[in-house]
């Protein structure tokens, strides 16, 4: 009896099923491209500054290789010769081959500017670590600085030099005296900032000592920055290299460097400019490089600024 009151079962129906529809690709996915073309297509920067200062270091190193003449040799029969196919860049008053001249010339002013950064970074990380994390030696360090700094780096160098007699190695001392509180600073600053961080009150909880603390949690995060500082100071180095040289307060002048070159094309500057020019060229290409591998370090170092191409 029940059966025969239940109400007939209702076939289902099959389940259809809309397939969406296939949107077209508007947004083609980004692929990263790997080796050398790719490490110039994502750091532009880089790869110039760092092709142009590699051409000034390749130039200096095989300087015998690329020149013709003794930078140094007197000649006063070929003397204030112009550009020509036999003296490329001509000749100065006592017949050098400016050529010559300002291949070597190269060589002192890479070497100074490499020599100061490294120096002045070194140091300079050293004074910024003590005095951003040992508290008590803060003020007293950073007065001495402030003193340093208060005094214009050009004045200071020529100062130093004043004191010492003209050599290479004494300009690389003296610059480097006027870039140390600017490097110190930078890294003052930067430890300042990472000794309130938790790991670094961690590790002070757990008993780390403090030589180890700065080792292993504050060195390394401010390796980046102080790179990026270092290349700035090469250029400044170098600029400040060929000022001493032009006022005669820096290398010989039997050396041949940029600066001397043209201090001793500045008498013949209205007849005879190529004398001050090629070397002008070759310090402003050089200082040019070294700002832009700079600025491409600090691009690339700093993830707010990274692109991922």
């Amino acid at each position: 009896m029940s059966a025969l009151l239940a109400p007939p079962a209702i076939a289902a129906e099959p389940e259809s099923t809309a397939a969406a529809p296939v949107m077209p690709d508007v947004l083609k996915a980004r692929t990263r491209r790997r080796g050398l073309l790719g490490f110039v297509t994502r750091h532009p920067t880089i790869a110039v500054g760092g092709g142009l200062l590699a051409v000034m270091v390749l130039m200096a190193v095989f300087a015998p290789l690329v020149t013709y003449a003794d930078p140094t040799a007197l000649s006063p029969a070929r003397r204030t010769r112009n550009p020509s196919e036999l003296y490329w860049f001509g000749t100065d008053m006592l017949g050098r081959d400016v050529y010559s001249r300002v291949i070597y010339g190269a060589r002192v002013s890479l070497i100074v500017g490499f020599s100061v950064a490294a120096c002045a970074s070194a140091l300079g990380l050293l004074i910024g670590l003590v005095s951003g994390f040992v508290r008590w030696t803060d003020a007293i360090i950073m007065r001495v600085m402030d003193g340093l700094m208060s005094i214009p780096s050009i004045l200071l160098a020529v100062a130093l030099m004043a004191l010492t007699r003209g050599s290479v190695g004494n300009v690389i001392l003296a610059i480097t005296v006027t870039q140390i509180p600017q490097v110190s600073r930078l890294v003052r600053g930067v430890v300042l900032s990472l000794r309130e961080q938790p790991y670094v009150d961690g590790a002070v909880a757990a008993g780390t000592r403090t030589p180890l603390i700065i080792w292993r949690h504050i060195l390394p995060n401010t390796l980046a920055p102080l790179t990026v500082q270092a290349t700035y100071i090469c250029a400044s180095a170098m600029i400040t290299e060929a000022i001493l040289s032009f006022i005669g307060a820096g290398t010989p002048p039997i050396i041949p460097s940029w600066g001397n070159i043209m201090a001793d094309g500045r008498a013949l500057w209205q007849v005879k400019p190529y004398i001050v020019f090629f070397p002008a060229i070759f310090l402003s290409v050089t200082v040019l490089a070294v700002n832009l591998l700079g600025d491409g370090m600090r691009d690339a170092l700093d993830p707010r600024m990274a692109k991922a191409l």
